[in-house]
């Protein structure tokens, strides 16, 4: 299957970037290089960019149709380690960063990936498929209260409990081993309704805990700030409510805020800001782009500046 992914709010996080010609970026989620491939147009030959991902067919992709810059690295790991990264290739800070957050319109319709609920594949949902933990081990091993409580929490799904309740009694049976096992216990378990298929919260909240999506979030946002040049910024696109809260608390805080009693001639509680947040309120997509790309629609982009020298 071809590697297509539709870039969400391209044209807004190559703005939110402001691009330098000489510049070092990092696209921390690369995707199909949709994103990546308009910031290689915008460097020249003493600009650097750098492509991460935790997904191998991303980079082989990528690296096809990032060939014709000269100025590429892609580098095969997780946006979570970008500080390590950089320190790996003796880069001191970057002009801008990118992050794309969640999974990709590829991964969601390669079907042997096993992260969509429509058809029938090996449950996997791994990003990285070097490693150990998949969508079986999930499923087959978590005792029910934790089962229950990711459904509940990454997928916002209120009938979490039948639904582990559910797996747990079919497993003392039989291996859960394919998405059409996993999304026929959820279909006896969910009860009919009109937003979208019964087993979209499940497999969105086991896609997430297979591949830690949100607990290293916060640090995550924080070491990219904290790798950004004096004036760099930090473009970052969420697609889930928790993802948008862990960016936009790491933002605030990040930003500082002042505890002092109103009245006080200057500041004593020695608050320390690392830049400014520009976007107020997250940038949505148009409703073009709603139109033409519906995956689209959650989409939320905030964008960090690091404070000047």
């Amino acid at each position: 299957m071809e590697f297509n992914h539709k870039s969400v709010l391209l044209e807004e996080c190559i703005d939110g970037l402001k691009i330098k010609q000489d510049g070092i970026y990092v696209d921390g989620t690369l995707g199909g290089a949709g994103h990546s491939k308009e910031i290689a147009k915008r460097i020249k030959e003493n600009g650097l960019l750098i492509g991460i991902d935790r997904d191998e067919e991303a980079i082989c992709v990528a690296s096809q149709r990032l060939c014709e810059f000269p100025n590429i690295k892609l580098i095969h790991d997780n946006h979570d380690n970008i500080k390590e990264i950089l320190e790996k290739l003796e880069i001191n800070g970057a002009d801008g960063i990118l992050l794309d957050l969640g999974v990709s319109s590829y991964q969601l319709d390669e079907r042997n990936r096993g992260f969509s609920y429509m058809g029938d594949a090996k449950l996997d949902m791994r990003m990285d498929k070097n490693q150990m933990l998949d969508a079986q081990t999930v499923v087959n091993t978590y005792p029910e209260e934790k089962l229950a409580k990711i459904i509940f929490e990454y997928g916002e799904e209120k009938f979490s409990r039948i639904i582990a309740k559910n797996i747990c009694e079919y497993r003392s049976k039989a291996k859960l081993e394919t998405t059409s096992d996993l999304v026929k216990i959820i279909e006896k378990s969910v009860p009919k309704k009109s937003d979208g298929h019964p087993a979209k919260r499940t497999f969105q909240a086991i896609r997430i805990e297979v591949n830690n999506e949100i607990k290293p979030l916060y640090n995550t946002i924080k070491n990219s700030i904290d790798a950004l040049n004096p004036g760099g910024r930090l473009c970052v696109i969420t697609f889930h409510s928790l993802e948008d809260r862990a960016v936009k608390t790491a933002m605030v805080d990040a930003e500082g805020r002042c505890t002092c009693p109103p009245g006080i001639p200057y500041c004593m509680c020695k608050m320390v800001s690392y830049g400014k947040i520009i976007t107020k309120k997250p940038i949505l997509p148009s409703e073009k782009e709603q139109s033409s790309n519906p995956r689209s629609r959650s989409a939320k982009l905030r964008i960090f500046e690091k404070k000047g020298v």
